[in-house]
């Protein structure tokens, strides 16, 4: 059974159940075909159907979507069906399509990320993408990493582990929550390098606060002294346009499950294909060739029908459109934080500039621990958020989906105002 197949036999299991949604948004983008993203951006009408394609609870506010953003009910489907047609097929699938299916999603990534076919590879998430860089890496005594203590904390701790086993120096900047340009985030980092530099790792959205980082300008200082640049994308696709070649960094990893809602075991990683060789696999393969990308990517027996829904997210995500999406979730972000922004006892950890950030922003309360603020939304007005504390940061993420409504986020704004007083 070939791909067309396999997707037609799963397409009849469950069709009734996502043909609808995908009318819906076909006759959405119809009607408003002559809006700008901009327009589009802050028109409810529109965002309540697309609402209506998640299966959301009832018994609290979700603005913790950072961490997973759980698909829209098309998706769902869409993996229900691949889950039953690859059990259904079972060996047979595993030994005479997966390969072809998996190659498949993986070209429909690298189109999307604006790659070659040939420098992507379909990993379980973030972390296993960046750490599978930093593994490869052939570490000397003496050479030395630099990060940021904003990166994510097993990350951080994956260099480190670098440095017990291997014996090289991290040097661990600090980025600051409200930069007075990109200047000063590039010396910071620039500060930092000296000849014995040889891995610079950066955020392309910070995940704690939701700055959005000048990658690109970053990059090209550190090739400037002949440092490769290894970029933690976890937060960003999906949720910004970007292309990634635009960035000029050598590797790139991020998780799907996040922004661009796949099933939770998908990732993706990166790498600039002059760089493929340099790296050695921490995990032996079949075919150890030293230019393909592949030689970094043997998983072994894997849930293959998560490879199949990434096609599916996708389709979806490009439907609902790439720009039009991240300029509605900059609109949520800014709905309620320039509400806020200039109340007595509200400490905002996001930079104001609109360029810097989108759907994540931080925010802390005068005199309140974190894990307080996080516990009274919880429980006195039913706001699910996630506490951080730490690195610079204290106060609450906050990260609304395109689901999210103005009038959820208005209880959200009530309540803040309510605890600044009484704190």
């Amino acid at each position: 059974m070939n791909k067309r197949s396999f997707l037609k036999n799963t397409g009849k299991i469950m069709l009734g159940a996502y043909l609808p949604q995908d009318i819906i948004l076909d006759n959405l983008n119809a009607k408003y075909k002559d809006w700008s993203d901009s327009e589009l951006s802050n028109d409810e009408n529109f965002w309540k159907e697309i609402r209506k394609g998640y299966r959301l609870k009832s018994d609290y506010i979700n603005l913790e979507n950072g961490y997973y953003c759980f698909m829209p009910q098309v998706t769902l489907d869409h993996f229900v069906n691949n889950v039953l047609e690859v059990n259904f097929q079972g060996s047979y699938y595993m030994r005479n399509l997966q390969t072809e299916n998996k190659e498949k999603s993986t070209a429909k990534l690298a189109e999307m990320l604006g790659c070659d076919r040939d420098e992507v590879i379909i990993t379980r998430n973030t972390t296993d993408s960046l750490d599978t860089i930093i593994n490869g890496y052939t570490w000397q005594v003496g050479d030395e990493a630099v990060m940021a203590e904003q990166d994510y904390g097993s990350i951080v701790n994956q260099f480190k582990l670098m440095a017990r086993k291997f014996g090289i120096v991290n040097k661990i900047i600090s980025v600051p929550n409200h930069p007075t340009g990109d200047d000063e985030i590039v010396n910071i980092y620039e500060s930092a390098i000296t000849s014995k530099t040889k891995l610079l790792m950066v955020c392309h959205m910070v995940n704690i606060t939701g700055q959005i980082l000048p990658i690109r300008k970053i990059c090209d200082m550190a090739h400037s002294k002949g440092v490769s640049v290894l970029v933690d994308g976890a937060h960003a696709l999906a949720h910004i346009d970007f292309n990634i070649k635009d960035l000029h960094c050598d590797y790139y990893g991020s998780s799907l499950h996040k922004w661009l809602s796949t099933p939770l075991g998908a990732g993706l990683l990166y790498i600039n294909k002059p760089k493929i060789k340099e790296l050695t696999p921490t995990i032996a393969t079949w075919d150890e060739n030293s230019d393909d990308i592949k030689k970094l990517n043997h998983t072994g027996t894997h849930p293959v029908h998560t490879d199949l829904t990434i096609i599916n997210a996708i389709d979806y995500y490009l439907k609902l459109g790439k720009k039009r999406k991240e300029e509605r979730l900059r609109f949520l972000q800014r709905y309620w934080s320039d509400k806020v922004r200039n109340e007595k006892g509200i400490i905002i950890n996001t930079p104001e500039d609109l360029d810097r950030s989108c759907a994540i922003a931080n925010i802390g309360i005068e005199g309140m621990k974190p894990s307080d603020m996080a516990k009274i939304l919880l429980e006195k007005y039913k706001i699910y958020t996630v506490a951080i504390d730490g690195h610079g940061v204290q106060g609450c993420r906050i990260t609304p989906n395109i689901y999210t409504s103005l009038q959820e986020l208005d209880v959200f704004v009530k309540a803040l105002k309510r605890m600044s007083k009484q704190s």
